[in-house]
């Protein structure tokens, strides 16, 4: 066995470790990296907390492919209880074929790891490994890549799904999947016009670019920490994705009326709703995620905004519906998220192919519960960040066979492509995420 390497640095090491936990949890017990991975960042030192986000996004990205290399150079696999060894052995790998750290600092520190996790019986395994990838890897990589699967880096059911959803846009579906995310803007108009926080981004070194389509959208030229956004904690910008900014935009409020944004948490649209329209009567924000909601009075808070916030099932109106109606509805609702994987590339590991029956399930109940607490006149945005058809425009098509009193307005846009019900915008599509939206309107 090669000589086990010189020890690293302990806060290098501890990173890695961090991250070995993280995927754990993520690939093993079905918790989200949204919420495993900002108690993690707090436990380490600021200096080594982009790489541990950089080492669980990375090796979740592309963990199909590391996990059928991993499976080749060691053939016996490890007891399931050892799975934080088996998500270091991944972070190893993922070093040394996706990043520029030099493979003797990689190998060193993740060694190293081993032995801070409490499990110095793994520093000799996972030596010999990561230096037979170092050896052999190329040729076990053409190897691998023979598989679909791992050279997509795509579980097979998702490959099948996109395959037969979107027969001509699969492969760039995939491709962008494994893209790394831009970072957009939404600039807020109440505190200023989106070429005037241009001009206050190119003071401060910033450089950055008008999002086409969007009224407020910016898109930066490398993400960076939001501490660094001119005026940011004052409400004069805030992170959004350019296709969830089109939502606001289609559900066009107008002074004086009664809106309601159904399953709103985190509160984006919520608030761009409020930010693009300040004189509306009132703005309902529901969602049942009591621990989400938190996140939508944040963002109220910060942006000097005001809406009523109800924690409730939004399929059991009777429950929280005061019977007045509303002029227009925003429905952001529950999907598999499959236009937003290269943002959340845990998506590979905590969806299945049965969660697709049960979303669409959810998706039409939504649709109808709304749909009663919409006046005659009014107008309902349905959007997901999905690109299947059974999510989108089969929901739409199935919706409009049920209710006679629905009618779709077709959308005229130069953004996305036009399906028989709706728009749909391809991952990566302008840079922007996968979004699809349908407006309809009750008769």
């Amino acid at each position: 066995m090669p000589s086990i390497p010189m020890r690293a640095k302990p806060s290098a090491a501890e990173a890695r470790g961090v991250a070995a936990s993280v995927l754990a949890q993520v690939m093993t017990e079905g918790r989200s990296l949204s919420a495993a991975l900002p108690p993690a960042l707090a436990k380490l030192p600021a200096q080594e907390r982009a790489l541990l986000q950089e080492l669980c996004y990375g090796v979740l990205r592309w963990g199909p492919r590391l996990e059928m290399l991993l499976a080749r150079l060691m053939p016996k696999p490890l007891r399931d209880k050892e799975r934080a060894v088996y998500g270091l052995l991944l972070v190893g790998l993922y070093q040394l074929f996706y990043t520029r750290i030099p493979p003797y600092a990689a190998v060193a520190a993740t060694v190293d790891a081993a032995r801070a996790l409490g499990k110095p019986w793994a520093a000799g395994l996972i030596n010999a490994v990561l230096r037979g990838a170092q050896k052999g890897g190329v040729a076990l990589l053409a190897e691998v890549d023979r598989d679909e699967s791992a050279a997509s880096a795509h579980p097979v059911w998702l490959l099948d799904m996109l395959r037969a959803g979107r027969s001509d846009d699969w492969r760039s579906i995939v491709a962008a999947n494994n893209e790394r995310a831009p970072m957009f803007l939404r600039v807020n108009r109440r505190r200023g016009e989106r070429a005037v926080y241009l001009a206050r981004l190119a003071a401060a070194g910033i450089e950055a670019a008008a999002v086409p389509h969007t009224e407020c959208g910016v898109l930066l030229a490398r993400p960076l920490d939001v501490d660094q956004l001119p005026g940011f904690a004052d409400g004069a910008v805030s992170v959004q994705d350019g296709a969830a900014q089109l939502a606001a935009e289609l559900l066009d409020p107008q002074a004086g009326e009664r809106i309601l944004d159904a399953c709103a948490a985190p509160g984006g649209k919520t608030c761009h709703i409020l930010e693009r329209q300040p004189a509306l009567l009132e703005l309902v924000a529901l969602d049942q995620d009591a621990v989400r909601v938190g996140r939508v009075h944040e963002n109220l808070a910060r942006l000097g905004l005001t809406a009523r916030v109800i924690v409730d099932d939004a399929t059991r109106p009777d429950a929280w519906w005061d019977g007045v109606s509303f002029e227009r509805i925003l429905l952001d609702a529950p999907c598999a998220g499959l236009g937003v994987i290269r943002r959340h590339p845990d998506i590979k590991y905590l969806r299945r192919r049965e969660d697709i029956a049960a979303l669409t399930g959810l998706q039409g109940r939504l649709l109808d519960a709304m749909w009663p607490l919409l006046r005659a006149g009014g107008k309902l945005v349905y959007a997901t960040c999905s690109v299947l058809p059974q999510e989108n425009e089969m929901q739409i098509e199935r919706f409009l066979n049920q209710h006679a009193d629905a009618r779709e307005q077709v959308i005229d846009a130069g953004w996305g492509r036009a399906l028989r019900h709706g728009r749909l915008i391809l991952p990566g599509e302008a840079g922007m995420d996968g979004f699809y939206y349908a407006c309809l309107e009750k008769t």
